[in-house]
C-alpha cells in the first residue's frame, strides 16, 4: 500500500467534490459526522454504565470525542516520524490526523441501545425469527443470516454512513474514501467471514464482520481507489494503516476512562484504580498535597493515556512495514510495552466492572427493552409483506404504529430490506428513547 493512493480525497458518491479553499476536506468529514443526528444520539448511549445519573460517568458520545482526541494526537505524532524518515511527503502527517480524528468520532456511530448487550438483544431475537419457516424472513439466504444473527454494530456504522444518513442510497455522508476506510474496523462481509474462519483464517481484521453484503459494492469502490489489497476471497480486503491508530485510540480511551468511571461509581476502590494506573505510567514522587482521590485518579489517567501513546506510537513505527503490507495482525496495544499492564486492566474490568450487580440488572432490563421494541413493530412488517411490499396498503392498525413511531419504510420490499429496517430503527435508538417506545408498545 502506499500514502498517496491510501490519502484519497475523493467522496463516495460526490467523486467530482472540490474541496472549499483552505479548509481539509477531511475537517469537512469531521463536521459532517459531529453535526449528524446519529452522532448526536450517542449522548444518550451506553458506554459501560448503562442509564447511570451520575453527570461524571461517560456515554459514547464523550467517548468517540475522546478517542477523535487520543487519535489525532497519536496520528500527528506517528505521521511526523514518517516525514523525517522520508515514508510520508511533509504536510501529510496533518492529513493522517485529519482523517484518523473523523474516523475516531464515527467508530460507534452504529452502535445500538444498552452497548454490546444491545447487539446480543438483537442478535437473539433476530435469531428466533429467522428460524421460523413460516415467518416473513423464513426464506433469507443463510449465509446472510449472521448478519442479523450476530448483529454488528461496526456493520451499522458503515451503512450509516455511507446510505442512510444525508444523502440517502447516494453515497450517505459523502465521506471520502480515506476516511471510510480508516473506519473500517473489519473490512469483510458476514458471508466471506463464515468461509475464511472455516479456512481457519485468523487475520485481525476478520474478528468480526464490519460490512453487510448489501454495502460490499459501496466498500470494494473505496477499497479500489485506496489501493488496498484483496483478501483471500471476494467481500474481504486487509485493513488500511489508520484503522490500526483508530482502534488504538479506542483501546486506550475505554480501557483507562473505565476504570475512572468505575472508581467515580464506587466499583472499583482508590487503591486498586491507582494501582494499576501506577503500573502504567510510573509513580508520581511529587507530593499529593491536599489532592482529593478523584483529583488524583484523574491526573493518574492523563499520565497513563500519554504513556499508552507513547508505546502505540512506537510499535507503529516498530511493524511500519508489515502494517503497509497488510500483513500485521494484532493490535498497537498488544505490540507495544504497554501490552501486559492493559492485559491485567481488561481482566479487572471482566471480573469486577462488568459483573456489577447494577450493570447485570440494567442490561437485563436493557435486553427485555429492546425485545419488546421489535416484537413490537414486527406487524409493521408482517403486515407490508402481505400487502406485497405496497405501502399504501398498509392495515389500519399497522400504519398507525408507522406514523406514530416515524417508521421509515422507504426501499423496503423484501424481507432482506425488511431485517434491515428493522435493525436501522432499533440500533438508532438512545436507551431512553428504547425504554419510552417498549412502555408505549407493551401498554405499561
Amino acid at each position: 500500500m502506499d500514502w498517496t493512493r491510501l490519502l484519497s480525497s475523493e467522496r463516495l458518491g460526490d467523486p467530482s467534490y472540490v474541496p472549499q479553499a483552505g479548509r481539509s476536506l477531511f475537517v469537512q468529514d469531521y463536521d459532517r459526522i459531529v453535526f449528524s443526528a446519529p452522532f448526536r444520539r450517542l449522548a444518550n448511549k451506553t458506554q459501560v454504565e448503562p442509564l447511570y445519573q451520575h453527570d461524571h460517568v461517560h456515554h459514547r458520545l464523550i467517548h468517540s470525542i475522546e478517542v477523535g482526541s487520543v487519535g489525532r494526537s497519536m496520528a500527528t505524532r506517528i505521521g511526523h516520524a514518517l516525514v523525517q524518515n522520508g515514508d510520508l511527503n511533509p504536510g501529510d502527517e496533518h492529513t493522517i490526523a485529519n482523517i484518523v480524528q473523523a474516523a475516531c468520532v464515527a467508530h460507534d456511530i452504529g452502535n445500538p441501545p444498552f452497548g454490546h448487550s444491545g447487539e446480543d438483544a438483537m442478535g437473539n431475537w433476530f435469531a428466533e425469527r429467522l428460524e421460523d419457516p413460516h415467518g416473513i424472513f423464513g426464506d433469507i439466504d443463510p449465509a446472510l443470516a449472521p448478519e442479523f444473527t450476530a448483529f454488528e454494530g461496526n456493520a451499522q456504522g458503515f451503512r450509516i454512513l455511507t446510505r442512510l444518513e444525508m444523502y440517502r442510497n447516494e453515497g450517505g455522508m459523502r465521506l471520502s474514501k480515506a476516511t471510510l476506510g480508516a473506519f473500517t474496523k473489519y473490512p469483510v462481509t458476514a458471508p466471506a467471514k463464515t468461509q475464511l474462519d472455516a479456512a481457519g483464517n485468523r487475520y485481525i481484521g476478520r474478528k468480526k464482520f464490519g460490512l453487510f453484503a448489501s454495502d460490499a459494492a459501496l466498500f470494494a469502490e473505496a477499497a479500489t481507489t485506496l489501493g488496498l489489497p484483496e483478501g483471500e476471497i471476494a467481500q474481504s480486503w486487509r485493513r488500511h494503516p489508520l484503522v490500526f491508530i483508530v482502534e488504538a485510540a479506542d483501546d486506550i480511551c475505554y480501557n483507562i476512562v473505565d476504570l475512572e468511571d468505575a472508581f467515580t461509581t464506587g466499583e472499583l476502590s482508590y487503591g486498586s484504580v491507582r494501582t494499576l494506573l501506577e503500573e502504567l505510567c510510573g509513580k508520581d514522587e511529587r507530593p499529593l498535597g491536599d489532592k482529593t482521590p478523584a483529583e488524583h485518579i484523574a491526573i493518574l489517567r492523563a499520565r497513563g493515556i500519554g504513556v499508552a501513546i507513547d508505546a502505540c506510537v512506537e510499535a507503529f513505527l516498530t511493524h511500519y512495514d508489515a502494517i503497509m503490507a497488510g500483513s500485521f495482525s494484532t493490535s498497537l496495544i498488544a505490540a507495544g510495552s504497554s501490552g501486559e499492564v492493559f492485559g491485567r486492566i481488561g481482566t479487572l474490568a471482566r471480573d469486577s466492572i462488568f459483573t456489577a450487580q447494577r450493570k447485570i440488572e440494567l442490561e437485563v432490563s436493557g435486553r427485555r427493552v429492546i425485545e419488546n421494541v421489535m416484537t413490537g413493530i414486527l406487524p409493521v412488517y408482517e403486515d407490508l409483506a402481505r400487502k406485497k411490499w405496497q405501502r399504501d396498503a398498509l392495515g389500519k392498525r399497522a400504519d398507525h404504529l408507522v406514523r406514530a413511531l416515524n417508521l421509515d419504510l422507504r426501499a423496503v420490499a423484501s424481507p432482506y430490506e425488511a431485517l434491515h429496517a428493522l435493525a436501522d430503527f432499533t440500533s438508532g435508538m438512545t436507551d431512553r428513547y428504547a425504554l419510552r417506545i417498549s412502555r408505549m408498545l407493551s401498554g405499561t
